[in-house]
């Protein structure tokens, strides 16, 4: 029976190559996104590399547009195997500006984007007694940031998800790993003019993404300058020492 994996932002950055890194092994593969005419060129590259896709035209905040396409996926031939809630979005909070709606953007896509992708597949993993689901948090979720609080805060609340659903859910061998990247080549990190020390290329960034799912890592954290320096500084530094590090 052939595997299958859903994917959301799919149509660049980490989500485009997982879905080329799953292709290569033969995988059907939900490509979940906004942007249509990039999924239709991801999903073409897909079927070149030996898989086959399918594409869905997502907003990830619209619940009912999630359940429904996702009930289409998982009634589509093949066994589910892995979900990757990678949509995300980051800005400045915007704080002077006292318009709430560049925080509630980002608090919608990064906390509800996630719910509303795998709430949805949970009754199916339920019944299939297995599963894998990743979802794409970020070293960011160890601190909060000054003037990226909503995206911090977003990316540790996500993190909390993966530890209470693999508490609630592993009677029914259903892992849920919480990946926080450091800084990983994309459109958003290079569009960035900030510090962004040790960063990785998207390409490798996927291949320990997805070494650490199969083995069903709760949390796992790259690269290992990050682990062995950056969280240390972002959860003990006294605050001084953060603004003056811009963290």
């Amino acid at each position: 029976m052939k595997k299958k994996v859903f994917i959301t932002g799919a149509s660049s950055g980490i989500g485009e190559f997982l879905a080329y890194a799953y292709a290569k092994k033969g995988y059907f593969i939900g490509l979940a996104a906004r942007r249509e005419d990039k999924l239709v060129q991801v999903a073409s590259k897909c079927f070149e590399l030996g898989g086959e896709a399918k594409c869905y035209t997502l907003d990830v905040t619209n619940s009912e547009s999630c359940k429904k396409d996702i009930e289409n996926f998982i009634s589509l031939p093949g066994e589910i195997d892995t979900i990757y809630a990678n949509a995300g979005i980051g800005a400045p909070d915007q704080l002077s500006t006292g318009d709430s709606s560049y925080m509630n953007k980002i608090l919608l896509t990064n906390i509800l984007g996630v719910t509303n992708i795998v709430l949805p597949f949970i009754p199916y993993l339920k019944t299939n007694k297995r599963g894998k689901v990743a979802v794409i948090s970020s070293i960011a979720s160890f601190r909060g940031l000054a003037h990226h609080s909503a995206y911090s805060g977003s990316k540790a609340a996500v993190r909390n998800f993966c530890q209470g659903w693999n508490n609630a859910l592993y009677k029914y061998n259903i892992s849920f790993s919480a990946i926080c990247p450091g800084f990983v080549s994309s459109e958003m990190t290079d569009n960035q003019n900030n510090p962004q020390p040790f960063k990785i290329s998207t390409s490798l960034a996927v291949d320990k993404i997805i070494r650490a799912v199969e083995n069903r890592r709760k949390v796992f954290i790259f690269p290992w300058q990050a682990k062995m320096f950056i969280i240390p500084v972002m959860k003990w530094a006294p605050d001084w020492l953060t603004r003056l590090l811009r963290i």
